[in-house]
């Protein structure tokens, strides 16, 4: 398998792990603070890496060098979980995925300002799609909403996480010195646990533990163990492998991972008009997978 492709697998496995943070995070999002929620899940996923680092390519010394990097990094994605939780409070996850999708445009100006990674005609005409399809889903597939651009809270404070998410993609390419995707996001995660612990520490003195439900524990879990330890080692591979725009070109996938989700647990399927939404994106997918230029290397 060729290093492109190991990348592009990847991602499709990113693309389902990360659906599933929608609809149980949508569902868990009230149970506590958002910095206390990913502060839970930060640790429990930096243990779980830090054994995977140890008993594997280890934690040498070397890959520890100007640890900035890892702070940086660390509180960029903090930032990113944070404002999602935060949006989720008051927006349905299907509407949370369709933000995300617009995380690919995003990326692609940064990746070229960090990166100088060109977006080719064909990549921008998929961008350009599948933020249509996108905005189209966000505003309810109501013509209304959009000329009105009736946005909801939840959807806007949600985009800002994503601008940051944009952001930590090309970073990840630019401030790797050939550390391991495993050391690399277990630095990455212990920093952003020392962000989100120095943010959040009221938000957990404030928890009332004995009263949380089971569901919140589970979602924590899967938050931990595959929506963040499994995703951000899978992100980093594929970054090292494919363009950054082409990376984040998987997110166009979690609107209909996430409803074939809501309508496994019983909430039904969202209005036909919404679905042509999702089938944009769907179809920017396509077009970006189709362009196949060269990897850029990083300066």
């Amino acid at each position: 398998m060729t290093r492109s492709a190991q990348g592009h697998l990847a991602m499709l496995t990113f693309s389902l792990l990360v659906a599933g943070s929608f609809s149980l995070g949508s569902r868990i999002a009230n149970d506590a603070g958002p910095a206390a929620i990913n502060a839970l899940r930060f640790a429990l996923a930096s243990l779980v890496i830090g054994v995977a680092a140890v008993s594997t390519v280890g934690l040498k010394r070397d890959y520890f060098r100007a640890p900035w990097r890892y702070l940086l990094l660390g509180g960029t994605f903090a930032t990113y979980f944070v404002l999602m939780f935060e949006g989720l409070k008051t927006t349905p996850a299907v509407s949370a995925a369709a933000v995300f999708t617009l995380t690919p445009i995003v990326t692609a100006f940064v990746g070229y300002f960090m990166l100088r990674q060109v977006t080719t005609p064909r990549m921008a005409l998929a961008l350009a799609i599948g933020g249509l399809g996108a905005l189209w889903v966000i505003f309810r597939a109501d013509w209304g909403n959009a000329m009105a651009f009736q946005i909801g809270e939840g959807e806007a404070i949600y985009f800002l996480g994503c601008v940051a998410h944009a952001i930590y993609t090309p970073l990840v390419r630019k401030l790797n010195r050939g550390e391991p995707p495993v050391v690399f996001t277990f630095g990455m995660l212990l920093a952003g646990l020392v962000v989100l612990l120095a943010y959040g520490w009221p938000q957990l003195r404030a928890i009332h533990w004995a009263e949380l439900p089971p569901l919140f524990w589970a979602g924590v879990v899967y938050l931990a163990l595959f929506a963040s330890a499994a995703t951000f080692v899978l992100l980093q591979f594929a970054a090292l492998r494919i363009p950054s725009a082409k990376v984040m070109a998987y997110t166009y996938l979690a609107p209909s991972w996430v409803i074939l989700l809501e309508a496994a647990l019983g909430n039904g399927l969202p209005p036909p008009a919404v679905l042509i939404g999702v089938a944009l994106t769907v179809a920017a997918l396509l077009m970006l997978l189709r362009d196949e230029e060269a990897v850029p290397r990083t300066a």
